[in-house]
């Protein structure tokens, strides 16, 4: 299991000059790390700790955060998508993540009321059909994240993961995968192999927190051990990103969630059921 650390929410105490968090992650035995905006960051600074360590890149936002929800913001979005996939290219980061809508994301908590949902949805589509070929020339694939609408984001969008799967296969193209964020989706009661079902194979990337609070793995009731079998057994076998906030040392918490997931690879068939 390839294990990223998010250094949006990993060794924020620890380490407040944001390269150090990658030397960090290298110590704790992660395989790759990732974060969310790039052009408020140093992308020399990065690109010398990435290989001065050795990790990956698994991962970063297009920027800016334009709500594709909105066709009037599409050329923002393709413009910004290929300045982005450059720095993906550049950095070696095989992902570029997408956020569909910026309600709940900074922008208000009120769902849209000028354009129906099926526009909505439509516009969805559309703008990652012409963003599809751009991060197929640069090599890296769009990961479309649904967040939940009932705690963190309210508002948004696309906050279920059935959807998000329609999506993509609408989109239909090999560069453009789902996030599948655990956290998300159970905070919107869904269970993984209900909503993965046979189609995980259009699942690009990975996030873990626990529920409540967005803690580290074993902080909250989830069955990780399940959980991450049940993926396992869906033929999910791509990087799993360690999204949480700690609420002890991260090092510490690193070390009890990689040995949390990964004793899930030694247990065979038992994640189907909740």
């Amino acid at each position: 299991m390839k294990l990223s650390g998010c250094l949006d929410s990993l060794f924020l105490r620890e380490y407040p000059i944001f390269e150090d968090r990658i030397v960090a992650c290298a110590a704790a035995g992660l395989d790759a790390v990732e974060f969310w905006l790039w052009r408020d960051k140093d992308l020399n600074r990065i690109e010398r700790a990435l290989g001065d360590t050795g990790l990956e890149l698994s991962l970063f936002s297009t920027e800016p955060r334009s709500p594709i929800v909105d066709r009037a913001t599409h050329q923002v979005f393709i413009d910004g998508l290929r300045e982005s996939a450059g720095v993906a290219k550049r950095l070696g980061a095989p992902g570029l993540c997408v956020l569909v809508d910026d309600r709940g994301v900074g922008a208000g908590n009120e769902p849209r009321t000028d354009i129906t949902k099926g526009q909505q949805r439509k516009a969805i589509v559309d703008a990652l059909r012409v963003g599809a070929p751009i991060a197929a020339d640069a090599g890296v694939t769009l990961l479309v994240e649904p967040l939940n609408s009932k705690l963190d984001h309210v508002g948004y969008f696309l906050d279920h993961t059935l959807e998000g799967l329609d999506i993509i296969e609408e989109v239909d193209h090999p560069s453009v995968r789902l996030l599948y964020d655990m956290y998300h989706s159970t905070m919107m009661g869904e269970w993984p192999a209900e909503v993965l079902g046979n189609r995980a194979s259009l699942v690009g990337h990975v996030h873990v927190a626990d529920v409540p609070g967005r803690h580290e793995p074993g902080s909250g009731t989830i069955n990780w051990v399940t959980y991450m079998t049940t993926l396992k057994d869906l033929g999910y076998g791509g990087t799993v990103g360690l999204e949480y906030w700690p609420t002890n040392s991260t090092a510490d918490t690193l070390a009890q969630a990689r040995t949390l997931l990964e004793s899930a690879e030694k247990i065979p068939g038992r994640g189907l059921r909740p």
